[in-house]
């Protein structure tokens, strides 16, 4: 055998050798990224979902735990409103088992109002509570019930108006601008003025 052959065979050799233990290396560090990422992947998705479901427990325990008046104090969007049931003694009745179903001016809807309207209100604890119990009707009234009625007859005894056009809902003289946003206690929906009784 010629001496020419001999090294090709050998560089052959070589060239396979080389070639298959660079196939295995390759193979084997494969096989450890698919372990690795199947193992990444597994046990986030475990410990995601296992978090997410005491997210949702711990979510629900503190909606259980929250009243309409707490919700609405939560809330800066609420502080007039809040103000108002504080100086009319309300906190403890809309604190209360209910159900009830509120529906809430924002302080943009309060700043509608005349200042001088606003405190004279304010001042008078009788005019105060009869306003303010006109934005409440008994029990939990959800927006597919709303959206069904033509009126409503309040916590003060007389009747809101329920007007629906297509998804746009007014009472009274104000728009309906969120809904059903649920307390332990009824539900709360968010309306841009405030609702005076005749």
């Amino acid at each position: 055998m010629n001496s020419n052959l001999i090294i090709t065979l050998l560089i052959v050799g070589v060239i396979g050798v080389a070639g298959f233990i660079l196939l295995s290396g390759s193979m084997q560090g494969d096989t450890a990224n698919l372990t690795s990422d199947a193992a990444v992947n597994d046990m986030p998705v475990a410990d995601t979902s296992e978090k997410m479901v005491a997210m949702e427990e711990v979510q629900k325990d503190s909606d259980a735990m929250q009243n309409i008046v707490e919700i609405a104090s939560s809330n800066d969007d609420f502080s007039t409103l809040v103000t108002a049931v504080k100086q009319a003694g309300l906190v403890e009745t809309l604190s209360s088992e209910g159900p009830f179903t509120v529906f809430a001016p924002t302080n943009e809807a309060f700043a509608k109002l005349p200042e001088a309207t606003l405190q004279e209100v304010l001042a008078d604890k009788d005019q105060l509570t009869a306003i303010l119990t006109y934005h409440v009707v008994p029990g939990k009234v959800m927006a597919e019930d709303v959206i069904n009625l033509t009126s409503a007859t309040t916590v003060q005894g007389s009747d809101l108006t329920i007007d629906v056009e297509g998804s746009s809902v007014m009472v009274n003289n104000a728009n309906v601008v969120s809904t059903d946003i649920e307390a332990e206690n009824g539900v709360i929906y968010v309306i841009d003025a405030v609702l005076i009784p005749q």
